[in-house]
């Protein structure tokens, strides 16, 4: 005749597989899932491993197939509300140790995976796709560069060759290089009527900065740059008042003529 202590101790498993089966059979969510109306569809087979490896487990397996063996309406419904009030007393039970909880809601898993296929993914929220990343600002345009002032018209009538030009119809005369203008137009006075500026090609033969006019009661000639042999010149004088033959300039004119020819560069009146 065998004699058990009365007061003896439970082992480890006994006393987890008593405390899974009274908390399996508190929840109000398994009473009512074994009390709903079935149909009589044959349950889905559940994994063998998840079904036997543990009383809690066990207890899982009878409340999912309950729940889903509701009218088709309802069953998925109840199949996720008892899986969520399964793995809340998985968390109880497991009272911290995250190794066990972590196997009996893996187990649970599995049976609501084989009972209603695509649930957990279906009722599991997506995390929102993380938004891409702005594209780097395009860099500002770099500003066009400015510009460059169109060269000069070279007004009709004088010769490339000339450095100087002299037009008596307009009463105008400009510097150049190689047929562009290199300073002016600018405002000038010729010759009056019977002292007329010869027309033609002409040549720099001297220059004199302070000059003055012997024939004309020594009238000042600032800047002086003679192109004729016979005492024609540019120099410093009223534009508005006709000459016996040279050509009258504003100040800063004749002083830039006198700077810029040099000793033979050509003169072109025409």
């Amino acid at each position: 005749m065998s004699y058990t202590p009365r007061h003896a101790r439970q082992s480890k498993t006994s006393r987890f597989a008593h405390r899974a089966g009274s908390l399996l059979t508190g929840v109000g969510i398994a009473a009512a899932l074994v009390a709903a109306p079935a149909t009589a569809q044959a349950a889905p087979a559940l994994p063998s491993a998840a079904s036997s490896n543990s009383p809690f487990l066990q207890q899982a397996e009878k409340n999912l197939q309950a729940a889903s063996m509701m009218v088709a309406t309802n069953a998925r419904n109840a199949v996720w509300d008892a899986r969520n009030a399964l793995r809340a007393q998985a968390t109880a039970i497991a009272r911290g140790n995250k190794t066990q909880e972590k196997q009996l809601h893996d187990g649970i898993d599995a049976l609501v995976e084989a009972i209603a296929p695509g649930l957990i993914a279906e009722r599991t929220p997506k995390p929102k796709p993380k938004p891409a990343p702005k594209p780097a600002p395009k860099p500002a345009p770099k500003p066009a560069p400015a510009a460059k002032p169109a060269p000069k018209a070279q007004p009709g009538g004088c010769a490339k060759t000339a450095r100087a030009c002299v037009d008596i119809k307009n009463q105008r005369t400009w510097l150049q290089r190689d047929g562009k203008i290199t300073y002016g137009p600018v405002r000038m006075s010729s010759g009056k009527p019977g002292q007329e500026t010869p027309k033609g090609f002409h040549y720099v033969n001297r220059k004199v900065k302070d000059e003055i006019s012997y024939e004309f009661n020594n009238a000042p000639m600032p800047f002086a740059t003679y192109f004729t042999n016979n005492g024609i010149a540019f120099h410093q004088g009223d534009p508005s008042v006709k000459s016996a033959g040279c050509i009258r300039m504003y100040r800063n004119d004749a002083q830039t003529y006198f700077n810029s020819l040099q000793i033979g560069d050509q003169v072109h009146v025409f």
